[in-house]
């Protein structure tokens, strides 16, 4: 929440590229660097620590919910207040919150995301009943197409279907292992339906296939003899993926 935003820099040939202030003047940490949930995890616990003193807790009803350097601070009352609150914890610890990911959500009137899930009212298809309850949120969903995507490009033909299969695997089922919490049946289907498109048409590159594509690569071609993944199948040991 407080990760310094990115900004544009050229290059001796005139080409743009995103930097920080931090990387030009060779500060911090390099993305990626195992240090930094660590140092991120010692700066939210002062954060937290100075947000029960001042008693931030009992004034709002705020409890604070902290991943490395996201967090959501659940309000009861006084949410703007807390906000300004939080900024000025903030900048005493000289912290730099990311103004853009940034807001207040009222909450079940609205929705907002959260590592990778959406929290917010949803509504039983079975009863009709509202409930507080996350699913696997668009942008999550969205960043596994596009990593599908470019592992189906036609660059990628040269391997053999079993082995990109595999690899397809490994994403889908590490993707499923986080996003199984909640009514998941939705997403799953979804992923299933661009996975397996991707892949008739990368077959169909690699073997040069140009009719009657999915007579040659039925689904049971894809799911039965090459092995791929179907998401949607596994919901039958979550009970409550089709809540």
């Amino acid at each position: 929440m407080w990760i310094t935003a990115p900004v544009e820099d050229t290059d001796a040939r005139g080409n743009k590229k995103r930097t920080t202030r931090n990387c030009n003047e060779k500060r911090g940490l390099p993305q990626g660097s195992p240090l930094s949930p660590l140092l991120s995890n010692l700066y939210m616990r002062r954060f937290v620590l100075g947000w029960k003193r001042l008693e931030y807790e009992r004034t709002f009803g705020g409890h604070i919910v902290t991943y490395a350097d996201d967090l959501v601070i659940c309000c009861k009352r006084g949410a703007a207040e807390a906000l300004a609150s939080m900024r000025q914890i903030m900048q005493r610890l000289q912290l730099t919150v990311n103004e853009e990911k940034t807001h207040i959500c009222r909450v079940p009137e609205q929705y907002f995301d959260f590592l990778g899930y959406q929290f917010g009212r949803f509504y039983s298809p079975k009863t009709g009943n509202a409930y507080l309850g996350t699913r696997p949120s668009k942008k999550s969903v969205k960043r596994l197409i596009r990593s599908i995507h470019e592992q189906t490009v036609i660059q990628t033909c040269l391997l053999d279907a079993e082995v990109l299969v595999e690899s397809l695997n490994r994403k889908l089922r590490g993707w499923a292992n986080y996003f199984q919490l909640g009514p998941v049946t939705g997403a799953y289907k979804a992923v299933d339906m661009y996975t397996k498109t991707r892949l008739r048409r990368w077959l169909q590159h690699k073997h040069k296939v140009r009719a009657r594509v999915y007579s040659r690569f039925p689904d049971e071609h894809l799911y039965e003899t090459l092995g791929l993944v179907r998401l949607s199948a596994t919901t039958r040991n979550l009970p409550w993926a089709k809540v």
